[in-house]
């Protein structure tokens, strides 16, 4: 299958970068105010100690901030590699192998889910089969924040900072991510949009947070 053959082009591109994105990605929450400022309001919402997904969760930075911050998060990303890392880097909590359109997580386990950039690697079709899923893992009163990068672009790196990939990064604009929501059952609550940091690849980005309706 094509989509198959993408995650599993996905997945090699990011073991091979694992070592390299812990090194120049691990501090970053220090330098994003605004996404601080989103994950303290989800953490808040969802509540003390709740079990928490942070699905794409690369070295584990946003699953150990979200820690720190009263809440129970759960790892999950499509990389071995950067599971390995997050183990060794966080060993209190807990990560998890999987694939964002097959969830290793249970019907309503999770309280919030968190998608910081973890679904620009998907196709345009995936997407409401994605939210499907994260619909399915959390509870009905669960919260989703979601971020991406705004467009219709496809960006494709063949080399990512001196190691060879082969990975495309799929822009969306707003309205095409609010409408795979609501064709997920989600209703969307918030949208925020921001330029990007001075540090960051010059992509507007956008943040969605939704429930299930």
């Amino acid at each position: 299958m094509v989509g198959e053959s993408n995650h599993e082009r996905v997945r090699l591109s990011y073991d091979t970068v694992a070592d390299e994105y812990l090194a120049r990605i691990a501090d970053e929450l220090d330098r994003k105010p605004l996404d601080r400022a989103l994950l303290a309001a989800l953490a808040e919402e969802a509540g003390p100690g709740a079990p928490v997904a942070d699905l794409g969760c690369g070295p584990g930075h946003v699953a150990a901030w979200l820690a720190d911050h009263g809440v129970r998060p759960v790892g999950i990303d499509l990389s071995p590699a950067m599971v390995t890392i997050a183990r060794r880097e966080h060993p209190g909590t807990e990560f998890r192998e999987g694939d964002i359109l097959r969830l290793p997580a249970a019907d309503g386990e999770f309280g919030a889910v968190v998608a910081l950039y973890s679904v620009i690697h998907l196709q345009p079709g995936e997407l409401r089969p994605a939210f499907e899923e994260m619909r399915r893992v959390l509870k009905p009163s669960g919260l989703l924040l979601v971020a991406f990068h705004r467009g219709t672009e496809v960006r494709h790196l063949a080399e990512w900072w001196g190691h060879d990939v082969d990975v495309d990064f799929h822009f969306f604009t707003t309205e095409t991510v609010a409408e795979a929501l609501r064709g997920a059952g989600f209703a969307v609550r918030a949208t925020l949009e921001r330029s990007h940091y001075p540090e960051e690849a010059a992509t507007d980005r956008v943040y969605v947070m939704a429930r299930p309706s």
